[in-house]
């Protein structure tokens, strides 16, 4: 069974420890994702029921840690991808500037493979229908394949950077342009394409 959450979609509060709880318990479950509320307290410089004050269960703070990472990669998104901007040109930005933040969530992946994965697969979602959106105007305009529909596609291509990350958690393996390369190849996109894209964005201050 999955562990009971409160119904709130957001934790209590959102003041600065509410902020540094979360921000500890991204470094603490990163580097152990079984780890508790006690030892995110410790980390955090707060006694266990601070963090119980704001997050009832450990189930409503990895929740609140999937709403949060959902909310960053979709901002992400949105500004990766402007009016007028070439699909792949929007997707090779997106993949660029979401490597740091797929790192810094890599726990999710983790987390997702167990009893909560429905409850942040659902936190997630809200980034799949831009992506969606995303992937098929490329596949209309001739920039992706149409090997697979677009929201299949454009899952491929997002599991596929975070695949990579899960595999690189100590970030010196793959680069930024080897990722984005690998996920333009995913969506259809022509290697010396793909390999232009991706340099661009390595020039990008």
């Amino acid at each position: 069974m999955i562990p009971s959450m409160s119904t709130r979609t957001e934790p209590r509060g959102h003041g600065p420890t509410c902020e540094r709880i979360l921000d500890v318990a991204i470094e603490v479950l990163g580097a152990a994702p079984d780890a508790g509320m006690g030892e995110i307290a410790a980390a955090a410089g707060v006694v266990r029921r601070t963090v119980y004050g704001y997050f009832p269960s450990r189930a409503d703070l990895l929740l609140a840690l999937a709403q949060r990472a959902a909310a960053e990669i979709e901002a992400v998104l949105a500004e990766s991808d402007p009016p007028g901007a070439a699909a792949d040109a929007a997707w090779a930005t997106f993949v660029a500037r979401l490597w740091p933040l797929v790192h810094r969530y890599r726990v999710l992946v983790v987390l997702r493979r167990g009893e909560l994965g429905p409850a942040i697969h659902a936190a997630l979602a809200r980034v799949d229908t831009p992506m969606t959106t995303l992937v098929r105007r490329g596949q209309d305009d001739g920039a992706f394949g149409r090997h697979l529909p677009a929201d299949v596609l454009s899952q491929l291509a997002w599991s596929t950077v975070f695949t990579v990350a899960d595999h690189d958690s100590s970030r010196e393996t793959v680069s930024a342009r080897a990722v984005t390369t690998a996920s333009l190849l995913v969506l259809g996109v022509p290697h010396t394409r793909a390999d232009e894209l991706a340099d661009v964005q390595t020039r990008q201050p």
